[in-house]
C-alpha cells in the first residue's frame, strides 16, 4: 500500500461523522436545526479533523420515526431549508476538504407517501405492486417483530381493499417491493439526483429488510437473488460516481455479512458497520477483561480489499446487544445500565459512553483510543467528540438524539428560539450544556475535544489502520488487548488496558519463526507523544500500562526516513 492508494479508496481511512440537520445547529431561531445551520459550523468539523459528513435522513417526512419515514426522495423537507441551501452546505464542505453522505431508506416510505397513497386505493392502481400485500390472513408475526412493545405484527389490514400490506417496522411505513422494476428505478433516479448535487454516497438502512423477499409469490422469489440488486445499485452509483461508496446497516453474524459484501467478488456494499465488535467491546468494558473483544476479531473474516469495516461505539439507535447471549447481555446491563428506563427492546442500552462510564476520563479516552486503533474506519456520532450524555426523558431511541451542546448559553447555543419551541428537548443535568459544551471543550487543552482530534489526526497519519492486515500479539495479561496492523512492510503496535490495576505487557512483533535479529536496532516509535521503547532483535518487547492505559506505536527499523 503506497500512500497514493489510500486517495484511491477514500473511505477506507476515512473519519465519518454522523449528525442530523434538525438538532446540529438552528440558523433561522425556529427551534429546528437547518443547513443554513450546518453551513456555519463546517469549520468546526473540519478544525476536528472530520473528512466525511453522513447526514442522518433531511428528506419531507411526518417525522414520525426522524425522518426515516420518507413522503418525497427527491428533495429537501422545507423545515431544514432548500435544495439551494443543501448545496451551499456540500460546497461548503468540500471546500474544506470533507465529503458528504446521506441516509437512504429503500425498505420502506410513509404511509404519507404519495404512492402509497395512490397504492391503497384500489388494487389495480398502478402503485399497487411498488408495496408488498397479501389478500390471506397473515400468520402470527409478533416474535418477529424489530420493536417489540411497539409493533405486534409485520402486517396490517388496510380497510380500503381489505387486503394486508407488509410493514417489516412500524405501521406507518409500509415496506417497498424492491423486486418491481419501477421502484428501482425510482430508487435509482433519485439516488442520482443527490450524486450529480455532490454526495458521495449513501449510508443505506436496514439493508437485510429490503432485500427480503417476504410476501412476494414463492416462483418469483426462488427466481431472484436479492443480492443481485445491491450489486446493480452498487454498479449504478460507479457509473454516476466511481469514488462513491455504500456504507451498510447489517448486524447480523459474519458469515452473512460477507454476503452483503459480495462474498470474494466485493462487488455490492463498500463498507457495513462492525457490530460484532461493537458488542463484544462492551462486554470486555463490562468485565474488565480484554478477551471477549479478542476472540470476537480474531473470528473477523479477511475481506475483499476493495472492501471495509466500519467501527463505532455509538450510533443513533439502540446501542444493541443481540448478538450476545443472554447472560452476557445482562453482563452489561448490570455494568452499564441496571435500571429498566436504560434499556430498550429487551436487547439493547439507549445511554450514551461517558454517563455508562461514570464519567471516567481516562476509561472513556481509552475506549475512544481503541476505536481508532481497530482495523476498520472509525465512525462518530455528533457529540461524541465532547462528550455529550443520553436524557433519558425522552421516548425510546430519542434519547441519544438531543441538539449539539455548542455553548453554555439559553439552549445550549443550539437555537435562539423559546424551550418550548425546539424540535427535541436539550439533556439536563451533570451532562446538560452548562456542563459540557463544544466552546469550553474547544478552548480546554487537557479536554476530550482536544484528545479526540490528536487521534484524529494520529489516525489519518497511519494509513497502516484503515488497509492493513491485522493479527493480535499474544501476551499474558487477561486484561490487556494488544495488536498490529501491518501494510507494505510498515507495522503499527497498539495495547489498551481494560483493568484498573498497572500491568508490564511482554510480547513481540512478527511472527514466532521469523527471523532471530530481524529487529536489530528498531524501535517502538511512539505515535501518542509518550517514549519510545526499545525492541528486541527478534522483536520482543516489554511495554507497563496503567490503569485503563493505551499505547500507540510504530515499529521504526534503522535507516527508516518516517515522517516527524
Amino acid at each position: 500500500m503506497r500512500i497514493a492508494e489510500t486517495s484511491d479508496l477514500w473511505w477506507k481511512n476515512a473519519v465519518i461523522y454522523c449528525l442530523d440537520v434538525e438538532t446540529f445547529f438552528d440558523d433561522d431561531g425556529d427551534g429546528t436545526g437547518d443547513f443554513a445551520g450546518l453551513t456555519q459550523r463546517v469549520d468546526y468539523l473540519s478544525a476536528l479533523g472530520v473528512t466525511c459528513i453522513w447526514l442522518m435522513p433531511f428528506y419531507p417526512s411526518p417525522d414520525r420515526d426522524d425522518g426515516y419515514d420518507v413522503t418525497d426522495f427527491f428533495t429537501v423537507d422545507s423545515r431544514l431549508g432548500t435544495m439551494g441551501d443543501l448545496v451551499e452546505f456540500i460546497r461548503s464542505a468540500k471546500d474544506r476538504g470533507m465529503r458528504v453522505i446521506a441516509d437512504f431508506v429503500v425498505n420502506h416510505t410513509s404511509n404519507q407517501h404519495p404512492w402509497f397513497v395512490e397504492a391503497r386505493k384500489s388494487k389495480d392502481n398502478p402503485y399497487r405492486d411498488y408495496f408488498v400485500w397479501r389478500s390471506d390472513t397473515p400468520p402470527d408475526t409478533s416474535s418477529e417483530v424489530v420493536f417489540p412493545g411497539e409493533q405486534t405484527s409485520l402486517w396490517t389490514k388496510d380497510e380500503p381493499t381489505g387486503e394486508w400490506y407488509l410493514h417489516m417496522f412500524a405501521e406507518h411505513q409500509p415496506d417497498l417491493n424492491v423486486t418491481n422494476p419501477k421502484v428501482r428505478n425510482e430508487i435509482a433516479k433519485a439516488m442520482g439526483l443527490w450524486l450529480e448535487l455532490g454526495l458521495d454516497g449513501f449510508r443505506l438502512d436496514a439493508v437485510p429488510f429490503f432485500l427480503e423477499t417476504r410476501g412476494q409469490p414463492k416462483d418469483e422469489a426462488a427466481n431472484r437473488d436479492p443480492h443481485e440488486y445491491l450489486s446493480a445499485l452498487r454498479s449504478f452509483l460507479g457509473r454516476r460516481n466511481g469514488s462513491a461508496v455504500m456504507l451498510g446497516e447489517v448486524n447480523l453474524p459474519y458469515k452473512e455479512q460477507l454476503e452483503y459484501f459480495g462474498g470474494a467478488e466485493g462487488n455490492e456494499l463498500n463498507m457495513q458497520f462492525d457490530f460484532m465488535t461493537m458488542q463484544h467491546l462492551y462486554l470486555s468494558l463490562a468485565r474488565q477483561d480484554a478477551r471477549p473483544l479478542t476472540e470476537n476479531l480474531k473470528s473477523r473474516p479477511p475481506l475483499h480489499p476493495d472492501n471495509q469495516w466500519a467501527m463505532f461505539v455509538r450510533n443513533h439507535d439502540e446501542l444493541t446487544l443481540d448478538k450476545l447471549n443472554d447472560a452476557e447481555r445482562q453482563e452489561v446491563f448490570a455494568a452499564f445500565g441496571p435500571e429498566k428506563n436504560m434499556q430498550i427492546y429487551g436487547r439493547g442500552l439507549r445511554r450514551r459512553l461517558p454517563p455508562m462510564l461514570g464519567g471516567d476520563a481516562e476509561r472513556i479516552r481509552m475506549v475512544y483510543s481503541l476505536m481508532f486503533s481497530l482495523p476498520g474506519t472509525p465512525v462518530l456520532f455528533y457529540g461524541e467528540e465532547i462528550g455529550m450524555g443520553e436524557d433519558l426523558r425522552q421516548k425510546s431511541r430519542a434519547a441519544v438524539r438531543t441538539p449539539m451542546q455548542w455553548n453554555s448559553t439559553r439552549n445550549g447555543g443550539f437555537s435562539s428560539a423559546k424551550a418550548s419551541d425546539l424540535v427535541v428537548p436539550l439533556a439536563r443535568g451533570e451532562y446538560g450544556p452548562a456542563n459540557v459544551n463544544a466552546s469550553a471543550a474547544k478552548r480546554d487543552p487537557d479536554s476530550l475535544w482536544n484528545f479526540m482530534a490528536k487521534l484524529i489526526q494520529r489516525y489519518r497519519e497511519s494509513p497502516e489502520l484503515g488497509w492493513g492486515e491485522f493479527a493480535v500479539i499474544d501476551q499474558p495479561e487477561p486484561g490487556v488487548f494488544a495488536h498490529t496492523c501491518t501494510s507494505d512492510g510498515a507495522t503499527m503496535v497498539l495495547l489498551h488496558n481494560f483493568g484498573t490495576s498497572t500491568v508490564k505487557i511482554t510480547g513481540k512483533v512478527g511472527p514466532e519463526d521469523g527471523p532471530k535479529r530481524a529487529f536489530r536496532g528498531a524501535t517502538l516509535l511512539d505515535v501518542l507523544d509518550g517514549d519510545n521503547v526499545p525492541l528486541e532483535p527478534d522483536g520482543g518487547f516489554s511495554v507497563e500500562l496503567g490503569r485503563y492505559g493505551y499505547r500507540w506505536f510504530r515499529v521504526q527499523q534503522p535507516g527508516d526516513r518516517l515522517a516527524p
